[in-house]
């Protein structure tokens, strides 16, 4: 019975640039140095226009944006005594309909 929670409860198998590099280098016949590349330059490239807080459309996958979010008051969870927490900014995704029709 454990060992059937355990199986339950055990995380999914995550892919990483190196395996997607891998995957592209051996159905396009490129090197998987240059894949690696490639996706890097991207990954880089993306990160670029976000930081001038443009948007990145992907088709199929979705929309990756910058948001904005205001400062406010929150509570230190070891003492509930009421902190300021500061403005910041997070990386937002939408999924495409695609996608979400996908899985």
């Amino acid at each position: 019975m454990a060992k059937k929670a355990a199986a339950k409860s055990a995380t999914p198998a995550t892919v990483t640039l190196k395996h997607l590099a891998a995957a592209l280098a051996e159905e396009h016949e490129l090197s998987k140095k240059q894949t690696e590349a490639i996706l890097g330059d991207m990954v880089t490239r993306i990160t670029k226009h976000l930081k001038k807080g443009e948007r990145i459309r992907i088709v199929g996958l979705g929309i990756l944006q910058v948001r904005k979010r205001a400062a406010r008051m929150g509570r230190n969870p070891a003492t509930g005594e009421q902190i300021q927490i500061k403005a910041s900014k997070k990386v937002a995704f939408r999924a495409a309909k695609e996608l979400k029709e996908a899985i």
